[in-house]
């Protein structure tokens, strides 16, 4: 089985042309994964058997939530209506481990709002770089790497939102000993990530008692239920905060890996990415993933990239960066994404002024790192499960133009749940248009946005606010 992943996972990071992002670092994982490292699927459903709880590490917050306030980013652009605030927050004092949040607040409402955690997947991609200078923050970088413009479908609209760059290693991030960054995975991402939130609770407590709502994308499919669970376990102990967690949204999520890459292939062929006959014999010859890899599993499978073409594989309808070059220009806009914003966003978050303005230590800040990340189950699908049963909200999201995890991935992943449907299948509306469609399970709700990518809010931000804001409120989004 882990030949056949392999086989896969090194054929599609081939067919990605984009490199150093959550793409690439997605596949970079399932490439050098072995079976003796992958823990058993049901490990994270049986930590209620096995979790000890040993006390959370909390420090001394006292003064450090005014510390942390930003009084203005450079280039940001007049008539900001919302406090911003950003820095560290020491997760183990022995190792000096130090995650790095920047935190936002609602412009109106934001005592009453709920509180959104957003974390980006690769495994080892920045929720700052990506989540929010390029998809659901309040600012996007220009083309000069110098100046932010306004995003007017941020999430910080709806709810406040806090950015959190996890594990150490990623962005500003990061651990004085090296040795956790051989020894990163999925379980020590959780236990980080919960001790994070326990102390930035203590720091802004003004928000321990707020409705709170995890969220994040591509490997976040991991990240969020996991950390989703860990709270609930810690709930139970009561020490020494109780987070009034009330669900989970995850967009473009990989969380179970043959669904999944079924779900690739699949997308592939019906979107006219490969040939009939590189599609029929990956079919015939590579066993959907089962078995031995054949001679001939190899020689469909080696003219897949080929034929694709040098694509953006996060948005197949979408322009490559031909020009990877920092350059004056007129205002962007956010109706269109710019597919060298990761240019930008690097130029940007590696200037001086920037970093001071945001507390960080100085750093040469890259948008994702590699691990060698240690443990990663195969499905997160039991749970999903136990999350449910715990009465949980969980939605599932996913832009219908992503090649990355697309569409198809999510709709095999959750048949494999065998949930009774409550609400068929149907389009929901923003601006008198098909925004996407809807089907609400028990104790699930499936969303598609019409014409976004793998990162939903950078190509359709209005109607991702749309549609986390319908999830906020518990309600469906619009059916007209």
């Amino acid at each position: 089985m882990q030949v056949q992943i392999s086989l896969f996972f090194s054929l599609f990071l081939l067919c990605s042309s984009s490199n150093g992002n959550q793409t690439a670092y997605l596949h970079m994982l399932f490439m050098s994964r072995k079976s003796q490292n992958s823990p058993d699927s049901n490990t994270w459903a049986q930590l209620h058997e096995t979790r000890d709880y040993s006390p959370v590490y909390i420090a001394p917050q006292d003064g450090l939530m005014q510390a942390d306030k930003i009084d203005k980013l450079p280039g940001q652009p007049e008539m900001v209506n919302f406090d911003q605030y950003a820095g560290y927050v020491t997760v183990d004092p022995m190792a000096e481990r130090e995650l790095f949040y920047y935190f936002v607040e609602s412009p109106t409402n934001s005592s009453t709002n709920p509180l959104v955690l957003w974390l980006n997947g690769g495994p080892g991609c920045s929720s700052i770089g990506y989540g929010a200078m390029e998809e659901l923050g309040p600012f996007r970088v220009d083309s000069d790497g110098k100046t932010l413009f306004r995003n007017n479908y941020a999430w910080n609209n709806v709810a406040n939102v806090i950015f959190l760059e996890s594990p150490a290693g990623v962005g500003f991030s990061y651990t004085k000993t090296s040795s956790p960054y051989n020894t990163t995975g999925d379980k020590s991402t959780a236990n980080d990530a919960y001790t994070f939130i326990i102390n930035w609770f203590e720091r802004f407590p003004q928000y321990k008692t707020r409705d709170f709502y995890i969220t994040g994308e591509s490997y976040a499919g991991h990240y969020v239920p996991q950390l989703a669970y860990t709270i609930l376990l810690n709930n139970k102990n009561s020490d020494p905060t109780v987070i009034n967690l009330k669900g989970i949204a995850i967009g473009n999520a990989w969380i179970d890996d043959l669904t999944s890459a079924r779900g690739i292939y699949d997308y592939f062929w019906t979107h006219a990415l490969n040939s009939d006959e590189t599609h029929n014999g990956i079919l015939k010859f590579c066993g959907l993933l089962k078995g031995n890899v054949s001679d001939e599993c190899w020689s469909f499978a080696e003219k897949s990239p080929g034929e694709m073409g040098n694509i953006e594989i996060n948005n197949i309808y979408a322009p490559v960066c031909l020009n990877k070059t920092i350059r004056n220009g007129s205002s962007g806009s956010v109706n269109y994404f710019d597919p060298c914003s990761d240019t930008y966003v690097e130029y940007y978050l590696n200037n001086a002024d920037v970093q001071s303005a945001l507390h960080t230590k100085p750093t040469i800040w890259t948008g994702c790192r590699s691990y060698n990340w240690t443990d990663s189950p195969d499905t997160i699908l039991p749970v999903i499960k136990d999350l449910i049963e715990n009465g949980l909200r969980v939605w599932i999201y996913s832009g219908d133009i992503d090649a990355n995890v697309p569409v198809t991935s999510s709709r095999y992943s959750i048949s494999s749940l065998k949930l009774p449907i409550q609400t068929a299948w149907r389009p929901w509306y923003l601006d008198n248009e098909v925004g996407g469609y809807v089907v609400e399970y028990k104790g699930l709700t499936f969303v598609t946005v019409r014409g976004a990518g793998h990162l939903v809010p950078s190509y359709q931000p209005q109607r991702a606010l749309t549609m986390i804001s319908a999830f906020l409120q518990g309600i469906l989004p619009p059916s007209t």
